[in-house]
């Protein structure tokens, strides 16, 4: 299990915004005082190529970004802020998630999180958007194709809202499979169940839109149901996880009353999927959680399953 943390996540300065630096913060030192940090392999974060970047997004959005980021800062939407170091802190979050999938895909490690910010699932390919300005995880899938030879990715998307980037760089490419289950209706209003992708694409997005008041045991029927479908279809030779815990019954902004243990049973989900195809192995990315202490105990029980994975493929070797 190889954790990617950096403390220049921290110099994205969003000010008051619900997507702040104390959220990573939170995170490192719940990780520290259990003893979670020192379980875990530690890999070094870098920043995104220019060749990276722009598999993903035009020239033109990474330009107007870096612009905004140089005259000191301000809102590339109405939701997402940009300061004066955000577009490097942007480009490292890139970067830092195509380290995680070299973690995985070259051998030496079964996961890796990181642990990242600004989070990337909202962001289109010519726009930032719902606090995100590249989309981290589109960027690590077409790493994962290019520089590994990776066919077939499916990427997983648990966050408590629709990824609409993520759906919409993919949309018509049936190379990589996009599932999200997600509130709805809600922000940002896409992630309908007949949003299936199209042309070449169709029928690899698989939406799984859930109301609010939906029972736990309901929601979780849903996701295992659609996860082993999507995965039959795509036979992934690589599974990303957009990793999002604001589902969490706690949060301020989301919430599908998920309790914070339920985030271990979703990873343990994915990691059935990733033993039939893909040898164990999957990458995770942070996208939202805005309650900082349910976020951060979510995102431990997280790695604490990655790490019962791990040693049970331990034992049976």
């Amino acid at each position: 299990m190889r954790l990617f943390s950096d403390e220049r996540f921290l110099l994205h300065d969003t000010g008051s915004h619900p997507e702040c630096a104390a959220r990573l913060v939170a995170i490192n030192e719940e990780l520290r005082t259990i003893g979670t940090w020192d379980q875990c392999a530690h890999g070094t974060p870098r920043a995104a190529t220019v060749e990276e970047l722009t598999r993903v997004h035009p020239v033109g959005h990474r330009k107007h970004v870096e612009a905004v980021a140089q005259r000191g800062g301000g809102r590339l939407d109405a939701d997402t802020v940009c300061s004066p170091r955000s577009a490097e802190i942007a480009r490292l979050a890139a970067g830092t998630a195509c380290a995680a999938v070299d973690a995985v895909l070259s051998g030496d490690d079964l996961h890796a999180l990181a642990l990242v910010r600004p989070p990337g699932h909202h962001a289109l390919a010519q726009q930032a958007m719902g606090f995100c300005l590249y989309n981290n995880i589109a960027i690590a899938a077409r790493h994962a194709q290019q520089t590994h030879g990776v066919e077939r990715v499916l990427i997983v998307d648990w966050d408590v809202h629709h990824g609409n980037g993520t759906q919409a760089i993919f949309y018509d490419d049936p190379s990589v499979h996009f599932l999200s289950i997600h509130r709805h209706p809600f922000y940002p209003g896409t992630g309908q169940k007949g949003e299936t992708g199209t042309g070449p694409g169709l029928g690899a997005t698989w939406n799984v839109p859930i109301a609010y008041g939906t029972s736990r045991i309901d929601y979780f029927a849903r996701f295992e149901q659609a996860l082993a479908e999507a995965a039959t279809a795509c036979q992934p030779e690589c599974i990303l996880v957009s990793a999002g815990f604001d589902a969490h019954r706690l949060d301020p902004i989301g919430s599908l009353d998920l309790e914070t243990e339920d985030f271990s049973q979703l990873t343990r989900l994915v990691q059935d999927v990733a033993n039939v195809h893909c040898g164990g192995r999957f990458a995770s990315l942070l996208e939202g959680g805005y309650n900082t202490s349910a976020l951060a105990e979510s995102v431990r029980l997280h790695i604490e399953a990655l790490l019962a994975a791990e040693s049970a493929a331990d034992a049976v070797t």
